[in-house]
């Protein structure tokens, strides 16, 4: 609490010290015949005091006005008066000043501004009183007052405009442009010596001569800024007040003093404020200028493109201005861009884009929309445009911001994302129609197997028109047998939720991707198989076959239509050095270019057209093989086509012996080996569909006895009214009660009958079904099941003895009906 009072103190006394020393500098200036000086200084250091240390310190003010009013002997009540006008005067220029927040810089013109009036305003009160004392101490006549007071005014007023600024200045930090300083002070003082020093009194050649000091004055503030502008016009206000107060130079008249004193007051005010102004004005343009080129410094950095147009008439705009990321965005230079019009940027077939610009630019009002805009080699890229009017003078619009956003890579991937989307939404119809057709289809199988086998069975002396009926259902068999072929292959690639593992033989994966670009394919090169022994892989089968067909698809559009004989693709299977099982997709198209090679398995990266290519297929295909173990390599000379190798590390557990998918057995060898045993059974089946349980009824019929039935709790009722059966054929997906409900009851009431269930399924469709087969040790056909299938099967449930050999029959028989549909849970 002591030290600020100690400082307060030693700020007065040290401000009061400055005051006196500038008057004492004032005064001796003053005419010699009077004490009446045209610059009264210590009103300058006054003010400058007050708004450097603080208004607080306005004793030192009085203190130093009542010393200089002692000096010169006046009367106390003139004193008074004296010491309440400079220290009224100091305290309101400053209080004023802050007011109109006003900056010591003196870096903008309305500072400068704002000094003056303080200044004007404080000297008004200052030489109000002032004179005001003069006049009742008799010093002055009350009809001088009127002229004392505005050299009092003026005197006061110059004070603070030459000395304040002066008080502001900072140590400059180096010597800038020393040899430019010394030139314009060599100058100045030249002049000054030339005008105040030499001329005879009043003479013309002097006020010629005084014409120059302007110039050096404008110089000095351009060129120095507030501290050049401040000390040139101080250091010529010096000089005329020095000249003039030994009767020289122009504003000496010696029959009129009074009159050449306000002509060098006034020489000295304009002198001032123009250094004043022009230096404020050079502090702010050079602001401007450091804004303006940080301000296109950060526009040309932006990774937004900026666009500048001026509006020339309504609706026309001109480019003025774009910086490096627009000018990256379309592909052009800035002086391309620079006098055009911004419209020529859109792409030409987006009339809409257009047509809100120009609705946007009439309406002079802002815009937020996604334009396509084209390149000189004519491809498209998307922008997010923001327009925004500038309306300079707050009233017109004089010019268009506009910033472009590229959402080229956003907009393919929603595209993509969609395209993904449409793919899983066909995948998953695919699925659902291809269990409605299973239905159908298995019966029609059935039934065709049937009609085949009585047409037969009438030997070859039948008639003509048997023979052709039986040929016509071979034929209706064949094209059963590739819907159900295509139906299933759909099925695999369709397959929804956690991918299955399993043992997968890549011999056999092969064929049902083969179908389904074969029709494709033919219009573009023949298909070569090359099959090798292939150890069997542990992984998902629906997601390996995804993988070939992605390649295949590669493949056929790597070839161009129209010439199928001269282009082949080879599909080679094998085993290479290492054990690992060998998948080659080679094609005789055009190959794939050293450059892009490299960046072939990168996500969205594509050579091909939106039609035609995502850039997430072999992307996808990548990952899919590295999860499960594998590689992916690829192989390509430009114009010689390419080659994509598949390998996959072997299962660690090989199934010994175990069997390839065999032909297809015809329908009678079948049944001659599903009835060997010569057993009858006798056989529940349990099917939603009526015409499939009829069906499977009537195939069953001749070698067993059969009861269908189409609701779960229909079977149940027969179960628990203590029917026996050796073999239960229940469909998994039902309404109300489904299969996996049926088994679960059996488990509780007829624990017995659990092991002679065989599930017939289209398909499962829900997470839960898919966890009950893939946990279910009983047997599972898929529909639509094949009549040799079929026998074969229930013969092996009725051959069977304890749950054991039962398992290891039903195994058989998968395996060897595995092209049938039939495979373990």
């Amino acid at each position: 609490m002591a030290a600020f009072p100690v400082r307060g103190l030693v700020e007065v006394l040290a401000l009061t010290a400055v005051y006196l020393l500038a008057a004492r500098v004032a005064l001796s200036l003053s005419a010699e015949k009077s004490h009446i000086c045209p610059v009264w200084l210590p009103s300058g250091v006054a003010l400058g005091g007050l708004l450097l240390l603080g208004v607080s310190r306005w004793p030192a003010v009085a203190l130093g006005a009542g010393v200089v009013a002692y000096a010169m002997d006046v009367t106390p009540g003139v004193g008074l008066s004296v010491v309440l006008g400079s220290t009224l005067e100091a305290v309101l220029a400053a209080l004023l000043f802050r007011r109109m927040e006003g900056a010591r810089e003196l870096h903008r013109v309305r500072d400068v501004v704002g000094l003056g009036a303080g200044a004007g305003l404080g000297a008004l009160v200052g030489a109000g009183l002032g004179t005001l004392g003069l006049v009742q101490g008799g010093v002055v006549p009350a009809a001088l007052w009127g002229p004392s007071g505005w050299l009092w005014w003026m005197a006061d007023l110059l004070g603070m405009v030459l000395v304040t600024p002066v008080l502001f200045l900072r140590r400059p930090r180096r010597a800038e442009r020393s040899w430019e300083a010394l030139l314009l002070l060599s100058l100045t003082a030249a002049v000054c010596v030339g005008v105040f020093a030499f001329p005879r009194p009043g003479s013309g050649a002097a006020h010629a001569l005084t014409f120059l000091l302007f110039p050096l004055t404008a110089w000095a503030a351009l060129g120095f800024g507030l501290r050049g502008g401040a000390l040139s016009s101080l250091t010529v206000a010096l000089a005329a007040i020095a000249g003039t107060a030994r009767e020289l130079g122009p504003f000496f008249m010696a029959d009129l003093p009074h009159r050449g004193l306000v002509v060098l007051q006034l020489f000295i005010g304009i002198t001032a404020l123009t250094g004043l102004l022009l230096a404020a004005a050079r502090a702010e343009r050079r602001q401007a200028v450091e804004l303006l080129e940080l301000l296109a410094t950060t526009v040309r950095a932006v990774h937004e493109g900026v666009l500048i147009c001026e509006v020339r008439e309504p609706g026309v705009l001109n480019t003025v201005f774009a910086n490096e990321a627009l000018c990256a965005l379309v592909g052009r230079r800035r002086e391309e861009l620079v006098g055009t019009a911004p419209g020529e940027l859109l792409a030409s077939g987006d009339g809409g884009d257009r047509q809100r610009l120009l609705e946007a630019l009439r309406e002079e009002r802002s815009l937020r929309a996604e334009v396509a805009l084209t390149r000189p080699d004519g491809t498209r890229v998307w922008s997010e445009m923001q327009l925004s009017p500038v309306r300079a003078n707050g009233e017109a619009v004089t010019h268009f911001v506009a910033t472009h956003r590229d959402v080229t890579a956003t907009k393919e991937l929603q595209a993509r994302l969609v395209a993904a989307e449409r793919v899983a939404a066909v995948g998953t119809l695919a699925a659902g129609v291809g269990h409605e057709i299973n239905n159908p289809l298995a019966y029609l199988l059935i039934n065709l197997d049937a009609a085949q086998r009585d047409l037969a069975a009438q030997g070859t002396a039948a008639p003509e028109g048997v023979r052709d009926a039986l040929s016509c259902v071979r034929e209706a068999q064949e094209g059963a047998e590739r819907i159900r072929l295509i139906v299933r292959d759909l099925q695999v690639f369709s397959r929804e939720g956690a991918p299955e593992r399993g043992l997968v033989d890549l011999n056999a994966l092969v064929p049902p991707a083969v179908r389904v670009v074969l029709h494709a394919l033919r219009t573009r090169a023949r298909l070569v198989e090359d099959f090798g022994p292939v150890p069997r892989v542990l992984g998902s089968e629906a997601r390996l076959g995804q993988v070939l067909l992605n390649l295949l698809v590669n493949a056929l559009q790597a070839i161009p239509e129209g010439d199928p004989g001269r282009h082949e693709v080879r599909v080679r299977t094998g085993t290479d050095a290492s054990g690992h099982a060998r998948v080659e997709v080679e094609d005789t198209g055009g190959g794939i270019p050293p450059d892009v090679l490299p960046r072939i398995f990168d996500p969205f990266f594509t050579t091909k057209g939106s039609a035609e290519g995502t850039g997430l297929g072999l992307a996808i295909c990548q990952q899919i093989v590295r999860t499960h173990g594998g590689e992916l390599r690829v192989h390509s000379v430009p114009g010689q086509g390419a080659t994509f190798t598949l390998l996959l590390p072997p299962a660690p557990v090989q199934s010994a012996g175990s069997p390839q998918a065999p032909s297809p057995r015809g329908a009678g060898a079948s049944r001659r080996a599903a009835v060997a045993s010569g057993r009858r059974g006798r056989v529940l089946i349990l099917d939603d569909e009526p015409r499939l349980a009829q069906s499977m009824r009537l195939l069953l019929e001749p070698d067993h006895d059969v009861v269908a039935v189409t609701r779960g709790e229909d079977a149940l009722a027969r179960v628990a009214g203590g029917e026996s059966f050796d073999v239960v054929l229940c469909d998994l997906q039902m309404p109300q009660m489904d299969g996996i409900a049926v088994y679960r009851r059996l488990q509780q009431e007829a624990p017995a009958l659990v092991s002679r269930v065989v599930f017939i399924s289209g398909g499962a469709s829900s997470p839960e079904a898919r966890a009950f087969m893939e946990t279910v040790a009983n047997p599972v056909l898929e529909k639509p099941v094949r009549p040799d299938v079929l026998l074969a099967t229930v013969e092996a449930v009725l051959e069977a003895g304890p749950p054991e050999s039962r398992q290891a029959a039903t195994l058989e028989v998968a395996a060897r009906g595995a092209v049938g549909g039939t495979r373990r849970g």
